[in-house]
């Protein structure tokens, strides 16, 4: 069964059960999912409905923090609920060991050796944690190890 069958088997079941939150949230990525697909004007592969699920976790996730610095409680629990509907349908989460060692095997696999590099490594890294962890968080893991290896080649000299 496709991601987006189950989106839909699931959005069946909750109007059925009268779960408003969830059948909401599914519509709305359904929604999403509709409207990527009629701006590209093709259907989506698999790993791209994943990549629009992805990206309305990241959304809602922001909408929390942005919520609680303008203090409104009520709507941050609302969108961790719908954050927590999304994420069953999101491949297991990769833990910092995992991501530390796939962005070190970037670095190895694309060659790279400075910040400039960061670009290349991330073009490499991308597709392999899609749905699996947060870009922000690999980038900055890809820049600061990065960092670490300029210092070490170059700044030992002087």
């Amino acid at each position: 069964m496709t991601l987006r069958e189950r989106l839909h088997d699931d959005t069946t079941a909750a109007m059925r059960s009268g779960d408003s939150l969830r059948r909401d949230t599914l519509r709305m990525v359904q929604s999403a999912i509709y409207n990527v697909e009629k701006a590209k004007r093709v259907g989506l592969t698999e790993d791209e409905v994943l990549g629009v699920v992805s990206k309305e976790v990241k959304t809602r996730r922001e909408s929390v923090e942005a919520f609680r610095n303008g203090g409104r409680e009520d709507l941050a629990t609302k969108e961790e609920a719908e954050i927590a509907i999304l994420s069953g349908y999101l491949p297991q989460q990769l833990t910092d060991d995992e991501l530390r060692a796939l962005v070190d095997e970037g670095i190895a696999a694309t060659g790279a050796t400075s910040a400039r590099d960061l670009g290349k490594v991330m073009g490499w890294l991308s597709p392999k944690i899609r749905g699996r962890a947060d870009g922000k968080t690999a980038s900055g893991l890809v820049a600061q190890t990065l960092a670490r290896a300029d210092l070490a080649a170059h700044g030992a000299g002087h």
